[in-house]
């Protein structure tokens, strides 16, 4: 049997709720699931008590509660989520396909030139880990150990059409949106990462916008309250598409 503990961990109010799913994807341990039309937590081990579900849930049914339940398991959630086909898994890159359609794509002239017959620009992904959103990477992924972090809001990549060879190669991806996702779960995410890790380089990529700026002073809050020393680059790109000049 189990051992339990006295700990915090979700309430769900069957009587709010209406089983419209949107606590879902917001689980990073897919600790939830519908079951005969309600929102379900499926193994109290699986759950880690911080609520990230809370806010995405429009009827208020998900609550936290302190009560016995078994202790939070973070093998048994990698399995899980490998599972369910989850898991943060490192890319072969000499074995994954291109992300292009076909693998290439025509390098057309920009000055509206015809491309000479058979000129093809073959793109390659510096990807080297999956899943990369900061609310699914779980802490302990092997993928952070002692990289170069590279934490984006996720609108970067489509203003900086170089994104790929410019900023992400050689080093491991973090994205999240600070005006839209639940900066305080990011806050302790972070915090964890960074205590875990040991990153040796963090660099952070936002766009001009003001609501950016919220990446910039979270990355900087973690690292001061993980007490390990580094200080994040800064770089910010402009909505059309350019490395701002400091």
């Amino acid at each position: 049997m189990a051992t339990k503990t006295r700990r915090e961990i979700i309430h769900i109010d069957e009587e709010k709720c209406d089983g419209c799913g949107l606590c879902i994807p917001a689980c990073a341990e897919g600790a939830l699931k519908i079951i005969d039309g309600k929102a379900r937590l499926i193994g109290e081990h699986l759950c880690d008590g911080l609520g990230a579900c809370l806010g995405d849930c429009p009827q208020g049914a998900i609550s936290i509660e302190v009560r016995e339940a078994e202790a939070f398991d973070v093998q048994a959630v990698e399995e899980h989520l490998r599972s369910m086909g989850g898991i943060a898994e490192k890319i072969d890159t000499e074995d994954a396909v291109d992300c292009t359609t076909a693998g290439e794509i025509p390098a057309e002239k920009r000055e509206g030139e015809q491309a000479e017959a058979g000129e093809m620009a073959t793109l390659s992904s510096e990807l080297t880990h999956w899943p990369v959103q900061l609310r699914l990477v779980p802490p302990k992924a092997k993928f952070l150990q002692n990289s170069h972090l590279l934490i984006a809001a996720d609108c970067v990549p489509f203003a900086f059409a170089d994104f790929h060879r410019r900023f992400l190669k050689g080093k491991a991806l973090l994205i999240g949106c600070p005006k839209l996702d639940d900066v305080s779960f990011y806050l302790e995410k972070l915090v964890e990462i960074f205590r875990n890790n040991s990153p040796e380089k963090v660099t952070v990529l936002s766009m001009e916008i003001p609501c950016c700026a919220g990446l910039i002073q979270l990355v900087n809050r973690a690292c001061e309250e993980a007490g390990n020393g580094i200080i994040p680059k800064n770089i910010v790109i402009t909505i059309d598409g350019k490395i701002m000049k400091s």
